[in-house]
């Protein structure tokens, strides 16, 4: 992209200095250092007054303008005569993102260089005005004035980025000298969402002198077709830039070509969804062309090799253009920039690269698209490149030897392809590489300090294999890298056992992922000290790494940091952090959580601190945490009572406090979290009933309670009116009594139903097939992202999770009655556990309708009666315990349970698996 800028940047430049070459002629006499003096017309004068006070100028950018001599104000220029008109009003905003002022926020910092407010009629009275420039400003959406189609003598009309908004005035047409008209329609920062638009393009008809339009983000779509007739009606016109503009329509071909000196055309981002038209390849002139996200189809014309001009040639974001990419590029030989990226183009890139071996290529993107194959050595060839992008693809292999060659560059990316061999020792030569990005790949071999030591210039490195593949970093411990890295990131190389000091030594880091690289050795204090003022990013999770966290740092740019699943032991550190994660999780951390962490990290919004050795109690503190979405303390030693401080501005929605010490009951101010969608307190000490205040919680789709000491019956506004995204209630292991209420059938999203091990009563439930999500086996998706964030993706409790899907377990209560028939419906069931209660009668004749049925255990009831034929045809079974009932008869053929003990206890059954044979006599 930045190339690209150049280029245009370089267009421009050149077309400006046509454009006010007569115009610094005419005012080369006006400099202060002149003989003859320049005097103001006192009109002028006046008029220019007249516009500063309609203006808002807060950074004072018009202090210059007091006095008699007007042609010395800031932005003014004025003709070199002795009653001087004033020719160029130039208040472009010279704001820099880059350097703001001091001010963190750009923003902030742009809005005060801005002027803005109105624009005065006065204007009008610069009749021998050529030139106006109001650019990179924010007049905060209001119209361009009419009156500006007044001043017959411009030249140059800048009114870029300026956040006006509206109709165009077709006032405009009249400006008949007019050769460069930019009214690009973007906010600047985009601060604004003000929309320039025009309904008719005829009034470009009075502009035949037009040399530049830029209209890159006016809306055009009430326009319609007519567009392309306006524009070709230019015949001067050299560069047009309609990106963004919504237009309607691009026809395939046009009657005859008069604007055939363009050399820079974006029609960008309109989404034409044609094929590419046949017009566009007699513009032989044309040296850029932008032609990104119109969703045009088909392969790359062959005519395209008439554009023997082109510099620039981006055809990116098309989606499907497809084939193979043509090798009549080689026509092409002024190319500097390809993109090709984000397409459906197939094949290998043999044939394109040996069409350009010898080209002058600075820029290749082919990201994004299907290509496959191994790189060949003919990449070597391309001597000026600075830019290769063959991200997203599925290339495969090694990278070839000739990499080496390219000594210009300075972007690597084969980021998400199937590259599984390895990096040559000649990718240490290139001297000018800023960003190696190697990311998702399968990368194997050994890396050694050849492969490093001459990147003097890199920036970022980032590289990462499969955890089964074996890429080793084989530098040894004490040498020192010539680069300093801004980031890192390496996933699943082998970088330890040691902390090398190639990397203690990188100082000027903002973002560091040393993720299973097999560190077990110690950090420095040093090295978290010296990276706290600067890092934004640092992921050191799934090493072994061990020791002590420095106690007190303040890491003020700091987003998230992860150092789980390692060996640190010691108290939580006391960090100060604006970081929005912290994950401390499988670790040897001991200790309280400190009572003052809300204020430490007050906009944290995740914070995982399971599976370590933590104490005491739940601080209140975490309740005047706004931003706090997901709070994990499982598998700690956390005891106490749950934090009743929660009220409804908090926007929390994953809380799992399983497998503590906790005690006490569920506070009721847990129903002021509005937001809540998992809550997880299985395996501690609570106890009383289940709060009525939890039905505000509305979007709750899991509710474990399970291995508690719960009691009372299931809350009657545990049903679908209420609770529409419940997804899964476990319930186990408590001692809930009563019925089982019908109005569980409501839940029309519930996947998993557990009420064992309780103190139920009853019949179960006829309506068991109303639970429609098991019916249709609708998606789980959803719920198995919530609980992957809040658990991290922890295993096994993540499988365990997930493997509770469409299952219902009664067992080990004190049920009656029947098995209801209406329970074989439930067509999406994969377990199904009504052991260990009293149920009688017969086993349903239609149990074989549970298609999906993987377990099924009915043990330890009265059930009576022979075991249906329907289980024969079950394939997907693969769990099965029917023992301790009272069945008769012969048992189905069964091939794939042969286990006696799966019947036993049922002395009037016969047939294999059992010993007992049948009496058919």
């Amino acid at each position: 992209m930045s190339l690209i800028c150049h280029f245009m940047a370089h267009l421009i430049l050149l077309l400006l200095s046509f454009l006010t070459l007569s115009h610094l002629q005419l005012t080369k006499l006006c400099s202060a250092d002149e003989v003859i003096s320049i005097k103001c017309i006192e009109t002028e004068k006046e008029a220019l007054l007249s516009f500063k006070n309609s203006l808002s100028d807060p950074s004072d950018r018009l202090s210059s303008w007091v006095g008699e001599e007007c042609c010395k104000w800031e932005g003014i220029e004025c003709s070199n005569q002795t009653q001087s008109h004033v020719t160029k009003l130039n208040l472009r905003n010279p704001f820099n993102v880059i350097n703001s002022g001091g001010y963190d926020d750009p923003t902030t910092a742009y809005k005060r260089s801005c002027l803005g407010g109105k624009i005065s009629t006065s204007l009008a009275k610069l009749k021998y005005l050529s030139y106006l420039d109001l650019s990179m400003n924010d007049f905060e959406g209001i119209p361009i004035p009419d009156f500006i189609g007044q001043l017959r003598n411009l030249e140059y009309l800048n009114l870029s980025y300026a956040s006006f908004s509206g109709m165009v005035p077709s006032s405009l047409g009249n400006l008949s000298r007019l050769q460069f008209l930019d009214l690009y329609a973007d906010s600047y920062l985009g601060i604004g969402s003000w929309e320039l638009r025009a309904e008719s393009l005829n009034w470009l008809l009075g502009l035949s002198s037009l040399k530049l339009l830029n209209l890159g983000y006016v809306k055009l779509n009430e326009v319609g077709e007519t567009w392309l007739e306006n524009i070709n009606l230019l015949p001067s016109l050299v560069g047009l830039n309609l990106h963004w503009c919504e237009l309607q329509g691009l026809p395939v071909s046009l009657p005859f070509i008069n604007f055939t000196s363009l050399s820079v055309l974006d029609l960008s981002e309109n989404s034409f969804n044609s094929p590419m038209p046949g017009w566009l390849f007699n513009l032989t002139s044309l040296g850029i062309l932008h032609l990104s996200w119109n969703f045009f189809q088909g392969p790359i014309p062959r005519e395209i090799a008439n554009l023997k001009s082109l510099q620039v040639l981006d055809l990116s974001d098309n989606l499907d253009l497809e084939g193979h990419i043509p090798g009549l590029l080689q026509d092409l030989t002024k190319l500097k920039i390809l993109d090709l990226s984000a397409n459906q183009f197939n094949g290998e890139i043999h044939e394109l690269l040996s069409a350009i071996s010898n080209s002058i290529l600075q820029s290749l993107d082919l990201s994004s698209n299907s290509l496959v194959g191994v790189l060949p050595e003919s990449l070597g060839n391309l001597k000026n490149l600075q830019y290769l992008i063959l991200s997203g693809n599925s290339f495969s292999g090694s990278i070839p030897k000739s990499i080496g060659s390219l000594s210009s560059l300075k972007v690597l990316d084969l980021s998400y392809n199937n590259m599984n061999g390895t990096l040559p020792e000649s990718f240490g030569q290139l001297s000018k590489l800023v960003n190696a990005n190697l990311f998702m790949n399968s990368w194997e071999g050994v890396l050694t300090e050849t492969h490093l030591m001459n990147l003097k210039g890199l920036k970022s490195l980032r590289v990462t294999t499969e955890e089964t593949k074996s890429l080793v970093f084989k530098v040894p411990y004490e040498w020192l890298p010539p680069f300093r890295l801004n980031y890192v990131q390496l996933l699943n190389c082998k970088v330890g056992p040691a902390f090398p000091k190639w990397l203690q030594v990188q100082s000027e880091l903002i973002t560091v992922t040393l993720k299973n690289v097999r560190i077990s050795d110690t950090i420095p204090d040093q090295w978290f000290s010296r990276l706290a003022p600067r890092i934004t990013q640092l992921d050191l999770s799934k090493n072994q790494i061990r020791g002590k966290l420095p106690n007190k740092l303040a890491f003020p740019k700091l987003n998230a940091i992860d150092l789980s699943s390692n060996h640190f032991d010691g108290s939580l550190p006391h960090w100060s952090t604006n970081a929005s994660q912290l994950s401390l999780e499988s670790n040897c951390l001991s200790g309280p959580i400190p009572e003052n962490i809300a204020q430490l990290m007050p906009r944290l919004q995740k914070l995982y601190l399971s599976w370590n050795r933590l104490y005491g109690k739940i601080p209140s503190s975490l309740c005047y945490l706004q931003s706090l979405q997901v709070l994990s303390l499982r598998s700690n030693q956390i005891s106490g009572e749950l934090p009743s401080c929660w009220d409804h501005s908090l926007t929390l929605w994953g809380f799992d406090v399983t497998n503590n010490k906790l005690s006490g009951v569920i506070p009721s101010s847990v129903g002021s979290l509005r937001s809540l969608s998992v809550l997880m307190l299985g395996n501690n000490n609570l106890h009383g009933e289940i709060p009525a205040s939890m039905k505000n919680c509305t979007g709750l789709t899991t509710i474990d309670l399970s291995t508690n000491n719960f009691t009372g019956n299931i809350p009657s506004w545990l049903e679908g009116s209420v609770l529409s995204s419940l997804f899964m209630l476990r319930l186990n292991s408590n001692k809930f009594g009563g019925h089982i209420p019908s109005q569980l059938c409501s839940l029309s999203n519930l996947h998993t139903l557990h009420l064992s091990e309780n103190n139920f009563s009853g019949v179960i439930p006829m309506c068991l097939d109303n639970l429609t999500a098991l019916l249709s086996n609708k998606s789980n998706q959803i719920f198995e992202d919530l609980v992957y964030v809040v658990l991290r993706g922890k295993e096994p409790e993540y499988s365990g999770y997930v493997g509770y899907v469409n299952s219902i377990d009664l067992s080990g209560n004190e049920l009656t009655g029947k098995i209801p028939d209406e329970i074989t419906n439930i067509s999406g069931l994969h377990s199904l556990n009504l052991s260990r209660n009293h149920i009688n009668g017969r086993i349903p004749n239609k149990i074989g309708n549970l298609e999906r049925l993987e377990t099924l255990d009915l043990s330890r009831n009265r059930l009576s009666g022979p075991i249906p034929n329907s289980l024969s045809g079950m394939a997907s079974l693969r769990h099965l315990n029917f023992s301790y009932n009272e069945l008769a008869g012969k048992i189905p053929p069964l091939p794939q349970f042969n286990d006696a003990s799966i019947f036993e206890g049922n002395p009037l059954l016969c047939g294999a698996p059992l010993p007992t044979k049948c009496n058919y006599s």
